[in-house]
């Protein structure tokens, strides 16, 4: 049976794709303008954006805002240890990503206050924590602490070392996970497909008080993220589930 052609979007696809894998573009090149390359492959620009929107999705290209498309570098795969540890965001074991944190002070508002479990208006402080690996954003986490608990001063990737001096001993730790497709704020700032489904954590810290002490809402590309959950079971459980 004789196959169908390919559609023009994966026929464009397929050549970038074959050009980038044989290195005739090479990681870090800007691919022509997205009218130049509509010229070239005699198609409509929706088709063309669609043809790369293919490969942002495959993690082969970027687009970045106001610059243009990029064959982009390989990115390494970074784990979430999850099971109760307490990470300000995803590492490799070769530590080759750093972090950017911006702190904002902020009244607790929409699904704060139930995440927090505190009244709006309520002061916190939100810390948007930025990692890269290069220039290339990598993943994306907000972290939300009540005011009263967040350090005065934050030097560069010191945070998840900062904010256990100054909460009280955790009793529980919650972790949510989903997958979705990120927000547009989310695909801009990662510089994804909105297309690409993201690894989304919402991990929530109480302490013995029953007072929730962090929030933090992760968002880690699906092309470059994996998330580990260990189970250790004591000798005491092992004789109860008998």
């Amino acid at each position: 049976m004789t196959q169908p052609a390919p559609s023009r979007r994966h026929a464009i696809a397929d050549d970038l794709r074959a050009q980038i894998s044989k290195g005739h573009l090479q990681a870090g090149v800007r691919l022509p303008s997205e009218a130049q390359l509509a010229t070239r492959y005699a198609v409509s620009t929706p088709t063309l954006r669609n043809a790369l929107a293919l490969l942002q999705a495959e993690g082969l290209v970027e687009k970045i805002h106001g610059s243009g498309n990029f064959v982009r570098h390989p990115l390494r795969r970074a784990t979430y240890i999850g099971g109760g540890h307490m990470p300000n965001a995803p590492a490799p074991a070769d530590g080759a990503l750093h972090t950017t944190i911006h702190a904002t002070n902020l009244g607790a508002h929409g699904h704060l206050t139930a995440l927090l479990k505190v009244s709006p208006r309520s002061p916190l402080t939100e810390f948007l924590c930025l990692s890269h690996e290069g220039k290339t954003p990598h993943s994306l986490a907000r972290i939300y602490v009540p005011r009263d608990l967040a350090p005065a001063d934050v030097p560069e990737g010191l945070l998840a070392a900062r904010l256990p001096n100054l909460r009280p001993p955790l009793a529980v730790v919650q972790e949510t996970v989903s997958t979705r497709l990120p927000t547009p704020d989310e695909a801009m700032t990662l510089r994804i497909s909105p297309t690409l489904a993201i690894l989304s954590i919402t991990r929530v810290a109480t302490d013995t008080a029953g007072r929730v002490v962090e929030a933090a809402l992760l968002a880690l590309p699906g092309d470059r993220a994996d998330a580990v959950f260990t189970t250790h079971h004591t000798t005491e459980a092992r004789r109860a589930e008998r």
